[in-house]
Parts: C-alpha cells; sequence; structure tokens
C-alpha cells in the first residue's frame, strides 16, 4: 500500500462550519438543544456546499470531517449530513468522519490522520492543534479579537479559494 501520509489533509469541523449557527448570539441551540426536525431543518452555512467539494478536490479526497459533540448530538450530525446529501455534494467519504467528546481530542484524530490544513470556528480548538497541524483557519466572523499565533482568519466559505492551500 502507498504511503500518503506527506500529502496534504483536510480536517473541517461540523458545527457553525459547515452547518449555520441558528441561534441568537451564533448559539447553535436548535441544532443541540431541539428535536431532530429543528437539526435537519438547519440550513448549510452559506457558500459551504459551493467551497467544500472543490477543496475535496484540490485535497485529492484527503479530506476528514472531525467534531465534539455527545452522542445525541452525534446522531443529529449524521442525520443532517444524510438529509443535506453532503457527502454525495461534496465528495467526502462517508467513513471521513470522526466524533470525540472533548475539544482537545481533536488533537489525537488530526495526528492520526495526519492532517496538515484545519477549519474551526474556535480558536480553542486551533490552539490544541499547535505544533500538529501546520495550516490552522479560523473560520467565521469573529466577535473578539484574535490573539492566537499562527490562524489565519477565513471569514466565509466565499474566501476558501484563495486562503486554504
Amino acid at each position: 500500500m502507498k504511503n500518503t501520509s506527506h500529502l496534504p489533509r483536510l480536517g473541517i469541523d461540523i458545527g457553525r462550519v459547515l452547518i449555520a449557527a441558528e441561534g441568537a448570539n451564533g448559539a447553535d441551540t436548535s441544532f443541540i438543544g431541539g428535536s431532530l426536525e429543528d437539526a435537519l431543518s438547519t440550513p448549510p452555512y452559506e457558500g459551504m456546499f459551493n467551497a467544500v467539494a472543490p477543496l475535496v478536490d484540490k485535497f485529492g479526497g484527503r479530506v476528514w470531517l472531525v467534531s465534539k459533540c455527545g452522542p445525541s448530538v452525534q446522531a443529529k450530525s449524521r442525520a443532517w449530513l444524510r438529509h443535506h446529501r453532503f457527502f454525495e455534494r461534496t465528495g467526502i467519504a462517508p467513513t471521513n468522519l470522526r466524533f470525540c467528546l472533548e475539544r482537545p481530542q481533536k488533537a489525537n484524530h488530526c495526528r492520526e490522520l495526519c492532517i496538515t490544513h484545519f477549519i474551526d470556528d474556535r480558536t480553542d480548538v486551533l490552539r490544541h492543534l499547535e505544533g500538529i497541524v501546520p495550516n490552522r483557519y479560523l473560520f467565521g466572523p469573529q466577535r473578539k479579537p484574535v490573539t492566537v499565533a499562527g490562524l489565519v482568519l477565513l471569514p466565509s466559505w466565499k474566501d476558501a479559494a484563495t486562503l486554504i492551500n
């Protein structure tokens, strides 16, 4: 088997990155605290489908979803991905889905998968990836000044093609 661990590999968070935030102040309460129907009706983040599929091509299919959530939100996330035909529309392999229960555990997945680029909406997650993932992208509008060194700001999906390389 050919060793492809040296090739670029992309990791993407799910909540507030692929799936839009619906609640006040960007809280994804309708997805997390609502019913399955509420979760399924939560829209994709604006421009996400138009941006992710080209990234999958750019990374030669080496793209994983890595998300922190408990069993209930994991089930809702899987249902949302199926409902929106996410894997068919983006070209990401359905087996390239990882969950963890604590944010720092994303670093373990990234280390194991040899992730070279990671997109997340939380600076604390990206801080845990320092020294593991060389290219870290902070997604979405930020309410506070960003104080973590080495992050690339990715304000929206329309910026992905030019900023992620």
